[in-house]
């Protein structure tokens, strides 16, 4: 009959002479809900790839014009090298290229086999093909963009919370729950900014345990870690809400006092010797440790200075409370 095929003309091609299970097109999350029949044809004229557990499918900076589907197996993508840190991990089900074939642009990250792989790529041709003829697989290609983005932006946000949170404990002294010494050096000169005017005060406390060498060589580290700790909690019970304090190393602690000028600074740090005098610390097995006492130098900022004035200032108005005796508090002026 005119028009009919002849019988040494081939059949039109099929998803079975590729050797293909209709199961594993099904579970593609591209494919769900598309019609096979009416894409049989553009899929049979793919290519079926295997590759072999740590083989590049995809390299960073590569022209890509092919979206993969993985039929069995997996793939991980790596960001800087195969040799990196895997970011992310793509199953049986999944795509990969396609981000490419749609934006022309060059591939952001390297692909490579995890184990034994089997995929289906469709080259550029076939995928745009792919888009008009199939209302479903344009949308499942939208969905799959919109999870990614959703992913994205979670992944951003959890890497800016790590990052705060990074921060955070790299400003904390991990024994005290104190600011640190890191911490100060960024946190000072920020506050002489603020208040290098005068108006209204700054002041500063220097504040050391008397004796810890002695206290540390007779009742052992443990011991010694206790008494910091505990002088640590004294300063913060005693403080007001807007001091701020530092472990500034060892034995020694730094209390940034707003607002304060060098009489109210000299209450504050009486107040503290005062606490730290009359209260004990309670050792690493619940013994209560032998109290201790601790020597404070007390400044004002003047105009003028920056942090490393007003710390020296401080500091050597620590040395004067040592040698006049420890266990009490001295002013310093600027020379």
């Amino acid at each position: 009959m005119s028009g009919s095929p002849s019988d040494d003309e081939p059949p039109p091609p099929s998803i079975a002479s590729l050797g293909l299970d209709p199961a594993e097109l099904y579970n593609l999350k591209v494919l769900q809900g598309v019609s096979l029949g009416a894409v049989e044809g553009l899929l049979s004229g793919c290519a079926l790839r295997s590759l072999a557990p740590g083989e590049v499918l995809i390299a960073l900076g590569q022209e890509n014009r092919t979206m993969h589907m993985v039929l069995s197996g997996r793939l991980r993508v790596h960001l800087e090298s195969p040799e990196s840190e895997p970011v992310a991990s793509l199953g049986a089900g999944e795509t990969v290229g396609e981000l490419s074939v749609i934006d022309a642009r060059p591939a952001s990250a390297f692909v490579v086999a995890a184990e034994p792989t089997r995929l289906l790529s469709v080259e550029e041709s076939s995928f745009w093909q792919l888009v008009n003829a199939s209302h479903d697989f344009a949308i499942n290609l939208l969905v799959l963009f919109a999870q990614r983005l959703r992913s994205n932006n979670s992944t951003v946000s959890t890497n800016i919370r790590l990052q705060r949170e990074y921060k955070k404990n790299a400003m904390i002294d991990a024994l005290t729950g104190l600011y640190n010494r890191r911490w100060l050096d960024e946190a000072l000169p920020r506050f002489v900014r603020r208040y290098g005017r005068g108006i209204p005060p700054l002041s500063l406390l220097v504040l050391d345990i008397d004796h810890f060498k002695r206290f540390n060589d007779t009742y052992g580290h443990p011991a010694g870690d206790a008494v910091i700790v505990h002088v640590a909690k004294c300063i913060q019970k005693h403080l007001r809400p807007t001091d701020l304090a530092a472990r500034f190393g060892g034995e020694e602690f730094v209390v940034i006092l707003p607002d304060a000028d060098i009489s109210g600074a000299f209450v504050a740090a009486e107040r503290l010797r005062e606490a730290v005098k009359q209260s004990a610390a309670v050792g690493p097995t619940g013994e209560v440790l032998p109290q201790v006492t601790v020597s404070l130098g007390a400044a004002q900022l003047e105009r003028g200075q920056d942090g490393t004035a007003i710390l020296s200032v401080a500091d050597a108005a620590l040395y004067q409370s040592k040698r006049g005796g420890r266990d009490r508090v001295s002013i310093g002026k600027a020379s």
